[in-house]
């Protein structure tokens, strides 16, 4: 019988946007050459506003200079989707697969999270059939999951934020993902205090491999650049 396939999950802590980006395109070529499995990067990041390929000025409103005299670099992504935030206290997360359905790969995000904050004690829900604005997890009207996602030659870069315990007064300088409605995340929801991201991790990543029918394989993140970092394994040999 063959072996089960495997996802790689990595918890990289806190990284810079940049620094993430960089790492995954470094990810995306080792997995579009079948060096490696999928692979789920699981982090935090600095406070950055993301502007993605549907964004518009109008949703960033106080302009660039005044968010950055709040800490806030705005970067512009080759991801789908609109203005989005990342900030300590959210968990982001970055599956490098291969796909060959861009729709199927975002439902499954989707029900990833809302499984995930099931554990947690939050009942969250898709709006898929209202329009790809609405692409995303939410509670009630309240959204507390962005999702946007690059896709070159079959494989998938960007993915996903899931709000745990983040500040949420950044949300409010912004119009996130177009939509005037508010955001919210697993603290506003349960009341709990103390970080989530710990355990909200494992639990997307285990949801991620049960969805994906797979196994999960934790690499450390010092073991994932020696691979990227390495010679090439032989022919059809993951290391």
């Amino acid at each position: 019988m063959p072996a089960q396939p495997e996802l790689w999950v990595v918890h990289l802590g806190r990284l810079p946007y940049a620094a993430g980006v960089a790492l995954q395109e470094r990810v995306r070529d080792a997995r579009e050459r079948n060096l490696i499995p999928d692979t789920l990067l699981l982090l935090e990041h600095d406070p950055v506003y993301t502007r993605g390929r549907r964004a518009d000025a109008a949703e960033l409103p106080l302009g660039e200079d005044r968010y950055a005299e709040r800490g806030i670099a705005v970067v512009d992504v080759d991801r789908g989707g609109r203005v989005t935030y990342h900030a300590p206290g959210q968990l982001v997360g970055y599956p490098i697969v291969r796909t060959g359905d861009v729709v199927a790969h975002v439902r499954r995000m989707e029900s990833v999270l809302i499984a995930a904050l099931a554990d947690e004690g939050v009942l969250a829900r898709s709006r898929a059939d209202e329009g790809p604005d609405f692409t995303g997890v939410w509670v009630q009207d309240r959204k507390i999951g962005s999702i946007g996602v690059h896709v070159r030659r079959g494989v998938t870069t960007h993915g996903f934020s899931l709000n745990a315990d983040m500040d949420m007064e950044p949300w409010t300088w912004i119009v996130p993902c177009g939509l005037t409605l508010p955001m919210t995340s697993v603290a506003a929801e349960t009341g709990r205090s103390g970080p989530i991201v710990p355990c909200l991790r494992r639990r997307v990543a285990h949801a991620y491999a049960a969805a994906a029918g797979v196994r999960q394989r934790i690499v450390a993140p010092v073991r994932m650049e020696r691979i990227l970092a390495g010679p090439a394994p032989a022919p059809g040999r993951v290391p």
